[in-house]
């Protein structure tokens, strides 16, 4: 009896887990950024839940400049945005970063900034609308609180997207990758899944029915996403650095 042709299972990813820069300040900061956005986002849960609309309006930008940050200090570019100096195998810094003269500087500037602020500007304009709508599919309000999920896709966005967009670009290829499960994993990586798997938690709590404030919409889908930023981010880069989901 012929047996039936078996599905092949998708091919493992040929990318590496992204090795973030190791000077001085980007060894530090790394580890002190995540701390940092949750207690910012801790100091302002009150305002959150009192006004969730215009709280997600005021800690967006400060949350965006976190973000920028964190990719210009910490990670290297995408190719073509900048060239990564290596020393023994570690990104050490972007080409002509850290350098005193005129020209350095502006390499620096020109390879770090520059490409984390496009980045920021890629995810507003194509990362944002995709996960609002996607939050609508999941079960956000369709005919009311317009701004609100509109304002959590931008934060959710802005936390799991932007490092993505700074360190693999646009290259489709990859993309699709990260959607199927299949880049190995990193603090980038692991900060992108932290957070849409905390999100997604996160609304577990809005249809039961304990009358709470926090529970309107989308108090705790977008504390998900902070707190699921946070953890992916550490786990990635730590206990689950270079395994694929998909395969391990």
């Amino acid at each position: 009896m012929a047996s039936l042709p078996s599905t092949p299972a998708p091919a493992a990813s040929s990318a590496t887990p992204i090795e973030p820069l190791t000077t001085d300040l980007a060894r530090a900061y790394t580890h002190l950024h995540p701390l940092i956005v949750l207690s910012l986002f801790a100091w302002r849960f009150d305002a959150l839940v009192a006004d969730p609309a215009a709280e997600l309006v005021g800690s967006l930008l400060p949350l965006a400049v976190l973000q920028v940050a964190y990719v210009a200090v910490c990670l290297p570019p995408t190719s073509g945005t900048g060239r990564v100096v290596k020393k023994g195998g570690k990104s050490v810094g972007t080409e002509g970063a850290g350098k005193s003269k005129k020209g350095g500087v502006e390499r620096g500037f020109n390879g770090t900034v520059v490409p984390a602020f496009l980045s920021l500007l890629l995810t507003a304009l194509a990362s944002t609308p995709l996960l609002t709508a996607l939050l609508v599919l999941f079960g956000a309000p369709v005919t009311t609180h317009h701004a609100h999920t509109a304002l959590a896709g931008a934060h959710i966005a802005v936390l799991s997207t932007l490092p993505l967009v700074y360190v693999h670009g646009v290259n489709g290829e990859t993309w699709r990758e990260a959607v199927a499960l299949l880049l190995p994993m990193d603090e980038v990586y692991g900060g992108l899944i932290g957070t849409v798997l905390g999100a997604w938690l996160g609304a577990v709590p809005i249809p039961l029915d304990w009358d709470r404030e926090w529970q309107q919409w989308p108090v705790t889908i977008v504390t998900g996403a902070y707190a699921g930023y946070a953890l992916g981010k550490l786990l990635g880069g730590t206990l689950l650095k270079g395994k694929r989901i998909m395969f391990e």
